[in-house]
């Protein structure tokens, strides 16, 4: 049935009926039947829309909430669904044009289009039935609301607690406890307009109950954030009344004030000090104005801590050199093995130390190897020099104000690493420790190493300046020790600010001796035994380090001698009572499988491989140079990770043999129509660098000539295109390394020959030298009759 009366305010489509009435967007609020609701209306089809009502006698009005508040002229897809239906009961007119009006809830209504949209919205409405369920569960949810509501309305509105209270008491209707508490803790538009859309009593309370719930969390935690701040409030209250009746007692008995005797005490022992002219005007200046600012000043603390830093510094305390030579030279070998120059080194500052006690500090610096003991004699040097010892680590620093310190205007400013070390010495002159200073980072914040180049300069740390004391500190008798594994990170500038003393890696014998002094009797009390429980062979402690470390330094060893000593200590906990002496038989139950296979010499070597000595930052490694014949190939190849210095080294060789090719008996049209491969194992480790040249020479005219090199003949030079050899590094752990793999015969340059002396006398002794300045004589020495046998292949 279909019944539609034209011009009229009322439609009926089948069962529904429909009315039409000015509707009236609202921005952030909802009205829910049954309440009062003031507005404010500025939208001009809004005020024309209540002007419209006021015209009827109804003076009814349609509230519906707008999805998004933003906009100005919504639609009916703006709006949302469900509204209220409305009477206003005031209306006025203010003087910016805008109206007020009172509103009074009537009923819920479904938006069903709106009829115009201008000058105002006319929307056609249906009636939607308040919910009318009731029942236990309605009940108990309206029960439970009530007392949250109460708890809820204690925090938010403690003034009118009681009288909304009471108010919702004596509401009796559940659906409109509800709608009262959503307006009295004022919820989000989509809670409000989802509360209103409830198509149940119990659903209303159930979502109210929920919202209440939250809110009344947030309300908790809000009381307890004032009431911390209250106690916080109320205890320096206390403690500063506290302390007014502390200064008055003090004043009744004649007694200083804590904060007087604490700046009497600074000027006590400023006093004492004994300052330099500069610091002691300074100190004068800072502390009358510390005098002058009240303690609860915030450069007050800043201040005090500036002076008391003034006072721990050394300004002229230090410690009396011992400068008895025997005396240091017995404390050097206690603590050390070997390290002749550097034992040397420093004895020699002691005895111009004896004759000119004015005389500069050397600055150090002790390139080696990790696990060399180069940290350690710097301890040791500080123990037989008699003086204070401090160290700190480069490593990894960024930051230029880590040494230098902050300015005082910053927060939390303090004085550098540097001072911080003198401080804690407690004299002028201490031995000063700089570890890694081959780690030294740089980044925005400002470059160390530049921040170096003062400290570690003679003739300016005396007046070194650190930002946060401001003020000229004498570090001239400071004998500064830098430490490195390497120099190639360390800028020029600063590496000529230091004296280089090398620190080259033992050898098994050295290790040996080295172990039986200083790293199994500490082990030993470490693990609580005695030697009576254990003992090392000379054959077990050889084994352990040659098949369970492969190090220059000894870090390695110290290990695997303590876990040894903790096994040995598990088996005396467990009731053996025997004696354990430590075989290379019993090591693979200690210590498992060897680690490193020890090193030996190909014994026969074919055409084209020699033998070379490498230098690596753990010591000095046998390296066999492999090159290959490619028939009708072209150019060479070049494998092994090698660097570009070491590739130039194979090129060089290449041309050296090409240009000499007759002078050795070689057809120049084998290498013109043959390609050469050189390989350098291992392929995984890069390798780089110029002493590989005579031994690439080596290699590939034995490759040409057809003819073998001596396998028990290992070789280090650097090559020239004229065929010179010129001289090399690193001698020492290179002719180490080549007696560990068994080789006996060892080619150096002859700009070499002063290094052997860094050798120990038993390995000059078993070894067998030549030196060369020439290929010629390399190859006459490496591969018998080269001239005698070409190598003929078809070209």
């Amino acid at each position: 049935m279909r019944i539609e009366r034209i011009g009229e305010t009322v439609n009926t489509i089948g069962e529904h009926e429909f009315q039409v009435l000015p509707a009236l967007p609202l921005k952030n609020t909802i009205l829910f039947p049954g309440l009062l609701l003031p507005l404010s209306v500025g939208r001009e089809s809004s005020i024309t829309a209540v002007q419209a009502s006021l015209k009827t006698e109804g003076k009814e009005v349609i509230l519906i909430a707008q999805r998004d508040s933003q906009i100005e002229s919504p639609q009916q897809d703006d709006l949302y669904t469900i509204g209220t239906r409305a009477v206003i009961r005031k209306s006025s007119r203010q003087g910016d044009g805008m109206m007020e009006i009172l509103v009074f809830g009537i009923e819920r209504v479904v938006l069903v289009k709106l009829e115009q949209t201008e000058p105002y919205l006319n929307a056609k409405f249906r009636v939607l039935p308040l919910p009318d369920d009731g029942g236990s569960e309605v009940e108990a949810l309206s029960r439970a609301l009530f007392e949250l509501s109460a708890k809820a309305i204690a925090l938010a509105q403690p003034q009118s607690a009681a009288e909304l209270t009471r108010m919702l008491a004596g509401s009796d209707d559940p659906l409109r406890l509800a709608y009262l508490l959503a307006s009295i803790f004022s919820l989000d538009l989509a809670r409000e307009q989802k509360l209103l859309e409830a198509e149940t009593r119990a659903d209303a309370l159930r979502l109210m109950h929920s919202y209440l719930t939250h809110e009344l969390q947030v309300l908790e935690l809000r009381q307890k954030i004032a009431s911390t701040a209250r106690d916080e409030m109320s205890k320096e209250q206390r403690e500063y009344l506290l302390r007014q009746q502390l200064r008055a007692i003090q004043q009744e008995l004649g007694e200083k004030d804590g904060e007087k005797a604490d700046l009497d005490l600074l000027r006590e022992r400023f006093e004492k000090a004994n300052l330099p002219e500069e610091p002691k005007k300074e100190f004068e200046r800072e502390m009358a104005r510390l005098e002058r600012l009240p303690s609860g000043a915030p450069d007050y603390h800043v201040t005090r801590s500036y002076l008391e830093f003034v006072l721990d510094l050394p300004w002229n305390a230090q410690t009396e050199d011992n400068l008895e030579i025997s005396h240091a030279r017995q404390v050097l070998d206690e603590d050390h093995f070997g390290l002749k120059e550097v034992k040397e080194r420093i004895l020699e500052h002691l005895s111009v130390l004896k004759r000119n006690p004015e005389a500069k500090a050397p600055i150090l610096c002790f390139v080696g190897p990790p696990g060399v003991g180069k940290t350690s004699l710097g301890q040791s040097i500080a123990r037989a020099l008699g003086r204070k010892f401090e160290r700190f680590s480069l490593g990894g620093m960024h930051d230029e104000a880590e040494l230098r310190g902050h300015r005082r205007t910053y927060i939390g400013a303090m004085a550098g690493r540097l001072l911080q070390a003198m401080r804690r010495a407690g004299a002028k002159n201490p031995v000063l420790l700089l570890d890694e200073v081959d780690k030294l980072g740089r980044d925005f914040r400002g470059d160390p190493a530049a921040a170096l180049l003062e400290v570690l300069d003679p003739e300016q740390n005396k007046s070194f300046r650190d930002n946060y004391l401001d003020l000229a500190f004498d570090l001239s008798k400071v004998l500064f020790i830098t430490t490195a594994n390497s120099l190639d990170t360390i800028p020029q500038p600063l590496l000529d600010r230091m004296e280089m003393l090398r620190l080259s890696g033992y050898s098994t014998e050295e290790k040996l001796q080295i172990a039986r002094r200083y790293l199994i009797p500490r082990q030993l009390k470490m693990a609580g035994l005695t030697e009576e429980e254990l003992e090392f062979t000379d054959a077990g402690l050889n084994a352990i380090i040659s098949g369970y470390t492969r190090e220059a330094g000894l870090r390695r060893l110290e290990r695997s001698i303590a876990r040894v000593a903790r096994k040995i200590t598990l088996r005396f906990a467990e009731g053996q009572a025997e004696k354990v002496a430590i075989t290379p038989e019993i090591l693979g139950d200690l210590l498992g499988p060897e680690m490193f296979l020890p090193e030996e010499m190909r014994k026969a070597m074919p055409a084209g491989v020699a033998t070379g000595l490498a230098w690596t930052e753990t010591g000095g490694d046998v390296l066999y140079i492999e090159s290959s014949l490619l028939p009708s190939g072209k150019d060479l190849t070049i494998t092994g990770q090698l660097g570009e210095v070491m590739q130039e080294s194979a090129k060089i060789a290449k041309s050296y043999i090409w240009a000499h090719a007759e002078d050795l008996g070689i057809d120049p049209e084998v290498i013109k129509n043959n390609g050469v491969h050189v390989h350098v194992p291992a392929g995984a480790i890069p390798k780089d660098g110029p002493s590989a040249g005579i031994t690439m020479t080596t290699a590939m005219t034995s490759l040409f000539t057809g003819l073998p090199a001596r396998s028990d003949t290992a070789m280090t030079g650097e090559v020239t295109l004229a065929g010179l050899v010129l001289p090399i590094g690193g001698v020492k752990e290179k002719v180490l390394a080549a007696r560990r793999a068994g080789i006996t015969r060892v080619i150096l340059p002859k700009g070499n020959k002063k290094d052997l002396r860094e050798l120990p006398d038993h390995v000059r002794q078993e070894m067998q030298f030549h030196f060369v300045d020439r290929v010629e004589e390399v190859l006459s020495l490496v591969i018998p009759n080269v001239k005698l046998r070409p190598l003929a292949l078809a070209s």
